[in-house]
Parts: structure tokens; sequence; C-alpha cells
């Protein structure tokens, strides 16, 4: 074909799809929409990546949890493992066990990419629950929770919850001997709901546990009820994302009207594709060099064993140490009994919570701060949030520590019940030093302007020519984390003198700010909060 042809027949091609995008242009807008999707502005801190670290990972639970589906047989149904071909594992042979259990041995031998599949789906949930618990610590330590975004962080907790009992549900399908004793200690929680505890558990199990048909409803929920729920509020998590914009760290340029970052393509595209690559391979990397669940090893459940040293996945640790090192209290009342696990299995936990769904009103009634805020708070800026969440954190860990008292004190040679005491006062003290050395520390920090790390804490001593010694405190900024300088700033929270200092105000006046974001060029971009329909700045148009 000549060189004429080719250019006609490229022409000719060329005005065909340009007549198929215009019909659909015309029809749907697309291209108004595409512009605005392609044009969102955001920002480039690594922090705001732990987002795409749990949607990656929710990806790579979808993909294996299907593969999964195709070979796991729901049914509580008694059989004898006695296998005819395939690999067979020997201490399992003639062993009474559930269609369910079998299911899973034969898929972890026999099918192809079945074990390695289980393994990756299993890390992946562990790696989405990490980084939505990393994801909430950093909105809750940074203030991103606050006006207009309450009704996210409640979807956030929400999510958090369901992920949680999302990955427990799935972590208890293969009937084995381990997650066998943690749904038997969730069935007394349930149990224990004073008046209609008994009836919620025979109605939810089918039956006396273990019940006959639980493990199909467990299936049902976890492949269709939470995975339906998580969707449902990641999707409405990203469109009031969408709508608010993103928040941002003070820096230099950055105003509450303004963000600054990456354009959503091509920079911001290609760093969260090259992350979900990189997550992706981690996770299957881990998934084969690391064993994880081994049910082969745990045996079939049978309600009338428990294995030594049962424990559940981390980020459930917490209910497991709470039921532990709760003491042995019942109370009785009108002629009825509050057992015991109601208290640590659900009284605490659902007091916790439900601070934390009320904390953006609760932190709005300590600062006095009813204002709209789009830049973050520095951890330091507010030192009783910060011990507050860092109070928190010590809570979750000595409660976690306790889920697994029997290993400890068999490898620590401590006595049980001198462990159990310990953590029993770890869970007042710890979070009460806690809080006390992060408000101190934050207040320092504060105080002094300076990086943890890059500078110690009440300044640099230095010696003059003359022998003398002399120490830079307030006046030192030569790490470069000037307040003034570096462009930190924060909202001034009504005069409130609850962390014991004046907060900083910010120093960037709205011609400043668009001149330094037009000075950032085409590297860095600007995009204004549609909450406050201000004029876009640094567009390079």
């Amino acid at each position: 074909m000549s060189t004429t042809q080719e250019r006609a027949a490229a022409q000719k091609r060329y005005s065909t799809n340009k007549s198929v995008m215009d019909t659909i242009d015309e029809r749907f807008g697309s291209s108004r929409f595409l512009t605005s999707v392609l044009d969102k502005i955001f920002p480039d801190h690594w922090s705001f990546m732990i987002g795409e670290i749990a949607m990656d990972s929710l990806i790579v639970l979808i993909a294996t949890g299907v593969y999964l589906s195709l070979f796991y047989v729901p049914s509580s149904t008694d059989v004898v493992y006695a296998p005819t071909s395939g690999h067979v594992y020997p201490p399992l042979v003639g062993q009474h066990m559930s269609e369910a259990y079998q299911s899973v041995i034969n898929l972890s031998f026999n099918v192809r990419f079945g074990l390695i599949m289980r393994q990756a789906h299993h890390w992946a949930a562990l790696i989405f629950l990490a980084a939505v618990m990393f994801h909430m610590c950093r909105i809750f330590f940074t203030g991103a929770f606050r006006k207009p975004r309450e009704i996210n962080w409640i979807i956030g907790l929400t999510l958090w919850m369901v992920v949680m009992l999302e990955g427990f549900t799935g972590y208890s399908l293969p009937d084995d001997l381990l997650s066998g004793t943690g749904i038997r200690v969730i069935y007394s929680i349930v149990q224990s709901i004073p008046f209609v505890g008994s009836w919620v558990a025979y109605n939810v199990w089918g039956g006396r546990f273990p019940g006959p048909s639980f493990i199909a409803r467990l299936f049902v929920i976890h492949e269709f009820l939470f995975p339906l729920l998580i969707i449902g509020l990641l999707t409405a998590h990203l469109m009031i994302l969408w709508h608010q914009k993103h928040t941002d760290f003070p820096g230099e340029g950055k105003t509450e009207t303004n963000i600054r970052g990456s354009r959503i393509w091509p920079q911001y595209a290609l760093k969260a594709g090259g992350l979900m690559m990189l997550v992706s391979g981690v996770t299957f990397l881990l998934a084969g060099l690391f064993q994880i669940n081994p049910v082969w090893l745990y045996g079939p459940y049978n309600p009338y064993t428990v294995s030594a040293g049962s424990q559940p996945d981390w980020y459930l640790g917490f209910l497991d140490g709470s039921v532990r090192l709760w003491p042995h209290w019942e109370f009785r009342s009108f002629g009825h009994e509050i057992a015991n696990p109601f208290f640590p299995g659900l009284l605490i936990p659902g007091l916790v919570f439900t601070i934390m769904y009320a904390w953006p009103w609760i932190d709005k009634w300590i600062y006095k701060d009813y204002d709209a805020h789009n830049l973050l708070d520095r951890p330091r800026d507010k030192p009783f949030r910060t011990g507050i969440g860092v109070a928190y954190i010590i809570f979750f860990v000595d409660e976690t520590l306790a889920c697994a008292t029997d290993l400890l004190a068999n490898n620590l040679h401590i006595a049980f019940e001198r462990l159990i005491e310990i953590l029993q006062y770890g869970a007042f003290i710890g979070p009460v030093v806690g809080f006390a050395f992060a408000y101190k520390a934050c207040q320092a920090l504060a105080r002094t302007d300076a990086h943890p790390i890059q500078k110690p804490l009440g300044g640099v001593i230095i010696r003059t020519a003359e022998g003398a010694y002399h120490t830079l405190g307030d006046d030192h900024h030569g790490n470069g984390h000037d307040s003034h300088s570096n462009g930190h700033a924060t909202d001034t929270p009504g005069g409130n003198g609850v962390d014991g200092q004046e907060a900083a105000t910010d120093g960037h006046e709205g011609a400043e700010a668009a001149g330094a974001s037009e000075a950032a060029g085409a590297s860095e971009a600007a995009e204004t909060p549609r909450a406050d329909r201000a004029t876009r700045l640094g567009r390079g148009r």
C-alpha cells in the first residue's frame, strides 16, 4: 500500500472514531466530565497513599476471593477424610470433619494455585485492615474529621467495623479447630446479651452450637452481605471526598481555599498504578514465602476440643484480650443475670466506639471551633487530641497482648495469673502515662517548632568563640522547621486554652498564595474546595 493510501485510510479511521466519540459526547456530555475528572488535584504527601493501599488490597481480596469461592463447599455435613486421588495429607486420613473443612484441605493441596491464593487472600485481608486503621489514625491525629467532614468520619468508622467483621467471617469459614474456637467465643458473647441473647444466638446459628446451618449462613454473609456493605460505604466515602475535595497539610502557598498537588492524569494515575502493582506483588510474595493459617495443622473443629495457644488475627485481638482481662464479675437483678462476657465483649467496645463516633462533636466542644477546615493540624498543635489518640492506641495494644497471655506466659516464664494482673493494671495505667507523655511532647515540639528527629527538644547547645556555652532555644530554626519560613499554619481554635498554647495563624494572604501557586509551574497544581466556592489557583491556563 502506498503512502498516499495509508494516509487516506488513517484519515478515514480518524473520522470514524471522531464521529463515534462526538455522538457519545452529544448524548452524555462525557468530555466535560472526563476533563473535570482528569483535572482533579490530589495532595502529594505520602500519608494520603495509605488509602490507596487499602483500595489496592481490596482489589486483591476480591480477585482471590472469587477464585476461592469456586472450590469452597459451605456445608457442615460430616464426612470422613479418605481421598482416593491427588495429594493426601496422612495425619487427617480417617478423621471426621465437615465438608467445608475437607474442601479447604483439597483447595490447599490439590487445586492449582489454591494454597497461594488462600494465603494471598489472608495476607491481603491483614494489609487491608492495617491500612484502614492507619488511615483512620491519620485522620484523627490531623483533625481531618472536622467540619465539613464529620459524615465521612462516621462512614470510615463504620467501614472499619464492617471490615473487621468481614475478616472474622472469612477467617472462620475453614471450620478448623482454631477458627471454631473463635466462633465459640463470639457465640458466648452473643448469648450474654441481656434478655434477647439466647434467642439471637439460636436463630443466627440455626440451633444449638455449633449449629447445623451456620457455615452456609456465614458463607452468604462473607461473600455477599459484608462485601456489598463495604463497596457501598467505600463508594459513599469517595463520593463525599470528591465533592468536598481533599484536605492538605499546611505549607507554602497552601490556604483554606486551595489544594496543591498533582493532577489525577498523568502524575497521580501513574503513581497510584505503580503503588497498586507494588501492593499486589508484595501480597503474593508474602503468600509464596510466609505460611499463614495452616488449617491442616490445627485439625477439624470439634465442640469439645480447644487447642492451646488459640488467638484470633491481630485486628480482633483486643476483643479476645478484653474478655480475658475482665474480672469474674456477674450481676443479677430482678431475677435476671447479666453474664460475664457481656461487659468485656459488648459494653466496653461499645463505649469505646461510641466515643469515637462522637469525637468530631466532642472536639468542637473542647476547642470551641465550629468553622470549616481544609488545612490539617499537625499533631503537636493539638496536644489534648493527640494524647487521647495515644491513650486509645496503648489501650488497644494492651488488650491485644492479653489475647496471647498463655503464649506470653510460657515464653517469658511468667506466671499466668501474674501476667493477667500486669495487663489489667496496664489497661488503666498505660493510657494515662501515654496521654501525659504525648501531651508534654506535643507542647515541647510546638514550643520549639522542632522536628522530633532532626532537632533535639529544648534547643541546641553551642560554644562561642570566647569559650562560653549558649543554648539556642525557641529562636533557633536552623533545621528549616520555622513555622513562618516553611509555611506551617493551623486554624485558630476560638481562643480556647485546652492545649495551653496559642495556635499559629495562617500567614499567607490570597495574593501571596496565588503568586506561589503560579510559580509552582507545571509540576504542581492548585484546586479550590467546592465548599468555599473560591476561584481556582495556579491552573496554568
